[in-house]
């Protein structure tokens, strides 16, 4: 992680610790403010005057604040304020913030209780105090979510307007899984599309809109450069899918992978830029995360297991090194994907083990401790019109996790889930995997900067597929055109010759080198 973004993660940590100890001591002001006027209201005893009255809820503050700031703070902490768990992220934010300050005064009465000569802290004052922090920290808190919605709605409405600016739209490998969820969203929202694509996989994943006057389809390789240019005239956004995708696809052939996944990446982005193109949407992956014990966020440390993820890693590395005010690239970290599409592909774990468990009723696992994040195929889709709708000051020169927190799974979670949805199907292990990928994501940056959240759960992506294998709309997903790996292989693609690449080799070297040490790993699933 750079040091600046290392240090203004540290400053926006501690602003957040600072202001949380602030609201506590301005709600125990405020308590005992109330219950003191309270008493000179009406219970105030004559031989008692106001002024010792004051001193008296003066030297209560001095003695009972530190301590109670203290044990909040902690309490805070160990409730995922500041780690952001899982459950602070989630939906109940609101009840996660009132149970943590009722369980932070708790502890203080008790504490009180045997130190009560020390504290003299009034009780009534104690309950009023617990009110009026529970309050004051919600409230920041919504206040704070309410913030960044008008801001965004003012990006939107004043900085880009969107389709008045952007109006045509280049989708270079948007014949594929992704991709064939991509153009009818991007055709209803209104754009003009014109597809780059080879057709690899022939014409029926987008047969829904081959008809559509507002596709335009350039069939031909996205590495010839003279094709590149002829396809970026006029448009005013790349969306760059086109890859060989997946860990075992990108084996088949190194060179190629390379040629493809890298050179290609390059070569359509300097094209792009020098066409005068501003938005660059790159598809990458959660890959490039490799292994770690931690919950990642976009400037975690990468540690990339395979030639997918190093290709991946130094497309970004190239096109982030490119950007500038005229040229702002977008990349987009998806999660394993799972779901039905124009190209449905069952070499991802999702399908692949809701589809044995219809037809087989065995869900091989190997391995099953390793963790994934999943994104359903439409959400995908999804996710990068929300990017392209968005205000380029938002979105511009940035990495985005596409996904949700909710949906971090081990491999092992998503076979019961299977089996539960699947009457008669059972888990079968075959032991560990040489796949050493095991990571877990956080997407709250892609949420609280686009307010993105997916709207497919993983149940509703394993019905979807059970659905489809089992009424024969899947006649085989054991059939090629299902898997990249076996169509590469079995159709000769991975045969055509790839060009000269010294350079690409020297990034892809330059990429991190996966540190098995950082993890016992349990193995993997096909992503």
């Amino acid at each position: 992680m750079p040091k600046w973004r290392s240090f203004r993660l540290t400053q926006q940590l501690v602003l957040r610790v600072v202001s949380d100890a602030l609201l506590v001591n301005v709600a125990l002001i405020i308590a005992l403010a109330m219950r003191f006027s309270y008493l000179v209201a009406f219970e105030l005893e004559a031989e008692i005057s106001r002024r010792q009255l004051f001193w008296s809820y003066a030297r209560s503050y001095r003695n009972s604040a530190a301590l109670l700031t203290v044990i909040c703070l902690g309490v805070f902490f160990l409730s995922g304020f500041y780690t952001y768990g899982r459950a602070y992220r989630g939906r109940y934010k609101a009840l996660i913030v009132a149970q943590a300050v009722s369980l932070s005064y708790l502890l203080f009465g008790f504490i009180q209780y045997f130190l009560g000569d020390v504290l003299q802290l009034p009780r009534g004052a104690l309950v009023l105090g617990w009110v009026a922090t529970m309050a004051l920290l919600i409230f920041a808190r919504l206040w704070s979510l309410l913030w960044r919605n008008v801001l965004l709605a003012e990006h939107q409405l004043l900085e880009q307007p969107k389709l008045e600016e952007i109006k045509t739209v280049l989708v270079i490998g948007g014949a594929g899984y992704i991709g064939s969820a991509l153009l009818p969203k991007l055709l209803d929202r209104g754009y003009k599309v014109r597809l780059l694509d080879l057709l690899l996989y022939g014409s029926d994943p987008i047969g829904d809109v081959l008809n559509n006057p507002n596709l335009e389809i350039v069939n031909a390789d996205f590495r010839h450069i003279d094709r590149v240019v002829e396809a970026m005239r006029g448009v005013d956004a790349v969306i760059h899918l086109g890859a060989i995708v997946g860990d075992p696809a990108c084996e088949l052939d190194s060179e190629l992978t390379i040629e493809i996944n890298l050179m290609a990446t390059r070569m359509i982005a300097e094209v792009a830029k020098g066409s005068g193109v501003q938005r660059f949407l790159f598809a990458s992956t959660c890959s490039v995360y490799g292994v770690s014990d931690e919950i990642l966020d976009e400037h975690s440390h990468l540690n990339p297991v395979s030639l997918y993820a190093k290709s991946k890693i130094a497309s970004e590395k190239v096109l982030l090194a490119m950007g500038d005010n005229s040229f702002a690239p977008t990349i987009l970290r998806f999660g394993t994907i799972y779901g039905l599409s124009g190209r449905t592909r069952f070499d991802l774990v999702v399908n692949l083990l809701a589809a044995k468990a219809v037809t087989e009723r065995k869900i091989t696992i190997c391995g099953g401790d390793q963790w994934r994040p999943f994104l359903h195929v439409d959400d995908a889709a999804l996710a990068v019109q929300t990017v392209l709708d968005a205000p380029l000051s938002l979105v511009g020169n940035d990495v985005f996790n596409v996904g949700s927190d909710e949906q971090n799974y081990t491999i092992q979670g998503v076979g019961e889930l299977v089996r539960d949805m699947v009457p008669g199907s059972e888990i079968v292990s075959l032991g560990a995997d040489t796949d050493a990928r095991d990571y877990r994501v956080s997407f709250r940056k892609i949420r609280q900067t686009l307010d993105f959240v997916p709207r497919w759960q993983l149940e509703q992506g394993i019905e979807q597929v059970v659905d489809v294998v089992k009424n024969g709309v899947v006649r085989d997903y054991r059939d090629p055109i299902h898997s990249n790996v076996r169509f590469l292989n079995e159709h000769g693609i991975v045969s055509l010759i790839p060009r000269g690449n010294h350079w690409a080799h020297e990034l892809i070297n330059e990429a991190p080198t996966a540190q098995p040490g950082l993890k016992k790993v349990a193995g993997g699933q096909t992503h």
